[in-house]
Order: structure tokens, then sequence, then C-alpha cells
């Protein structure tokens, strides 16, 4: 969950509290500018704000002072893409989280398949949130559920799991061929695939 500009604001101290105001009005600025087609590409100013927002307010709000810069400059799923490929992991974790309120469509699922073929328990997180539940197809969908099974991401963070494992057959064959898989090899059951596979049942049979 993120912090609200508001909330900021009561938790970070006066340095780092002007420095996200500044930050902020850049990226108002840019969002309001029409584009300088550059080439090569040369980063906005809010751009560089939110590669080192963890440096200037902590680690543990940089998430949210990113969201509230990409919403600020109303960036768009192309500049969604590049900070992605351009940003390290906590950089990359922000741009997902920030892609349900940002882009209405499914134009950046590229980017929730590319953080779910990471074994970055982070990104998985984020990548299985509600633009995931709304965009991804029910194949890519059991996937990123057997993902998290996988990493050890508990299914807490999968948006709407109920919803959409509810009645479906393909993926409860899915979770018990991994169930059997792990028996087999000796390993354990995590015990969120029993919770995933009871949701599997069709309403008449609940």
């Amino acid at each position: 969950m993120t912090t609200t500009r508001q909330e900021l604001d009561g938790l970070l101290g006066g340095a780092a509290r002007a420095w996200l105001h500044e930050a902020l009005a850049e990226a108002a600025h840019a969002a309001d500018a029409p584009p300088e087609g550059t080439t090569p590409y040369v980063p906005a100013s809010w751009e560089l704000r939110f590669a080192s927002a963890g440096r200037h307010c902590g680690p543990e709000l940089a998430d949210s002072v990113r969201t509230l810069l990409l919403h600020e400059a109303r960036a768009d799923p192309d500049t969604l893409t590049r900070l992605y490929q351009h940003g390290t992991a906590a950089e990359r974790r922000a741009v997902l989280l920030a892609l349900p309120s940002l882009v209405p469509g499914p134009e950046s699922l590229p980017l929730v398949e590319d953080a779910l073929r990471t074994n970055d328990t982070r990104l998985v997180a984020a990548a299985v949130g509600p633009y995931a539940a709304a965009h991804l197809d029910p194949h890519s969908w059991r996937h990123a559920v057997l993902k998290c099974l996988f990493t050890a991401v508990p299914v807490d963070a999968v948006t709407d799991l109920p919803r959409r494992a509810r009645g479906d057959a393909e993926l409860a064959r899915m979770l018990a061929d991994y169930a059997a898989e792990r028996t087999a090899a000796g390993r354990p059951v995590p015990a969120d695939l029993h919770r995933v596979l009871a949701l599997t049942v069709p309403p008449e049979e609940s």
C-alpha cells in the first residue's frame, strides 16, 4: 500500500520534504510541456528524481514517492516502459505498482510478464496486483499463480484470486500436478497451494 502526499509530508524530514516538493513540481511541469523529441533520449529531471527517490526519502517510502512522481508526470505506457527497462528492481516495482491507475488498457502487460519471469519476490508480488487481475489472459494468470507458489510469494498478493480461481478446472489440474511433483520429490506442499485449490471448486459444489 502506498502513502499519500499528505502522509509523506508528515513522515519526511525537512530536507526530504523539500526534495519531494521540488521533484513533484518538476514532474508536473514535464506533464504540461510538449515532448522535446531529442535523439538520443535525455532523461527528464523528474526521471532522475524517480531513480534517486530511495536515497533522498528512504527505501521504506520510495515506492510511494515514485508512484506520486509517475502520477504527477502523467506517465504514459512508453515512459513507464522506459523507466522499467532502465530501472533497478526497486524502480521496476514502483512502475508495476502504478500501472492500475495509469494504464487503463493492456498496453503494459509486457512489463508484468517480464516481472513474472524473474525470481525477485518483490517484483513477482507487485506483478500479480490489480493490473494483472484485469488484463492477464487465463493461461498467463494461472502461471502467475504458480509463480507465486514457486517463489514463496504469499497468494494474498494475487488480486481477485477468489474470483478468478473459482471454477477454474485447468488451474486445479495444474495445482494438483505441482503438488504431486513436490510429494514425489519428498518436498512439502505449500499451504497456499491447498488454499488456492479450494478456491477452484465450481460454485455449485462449494
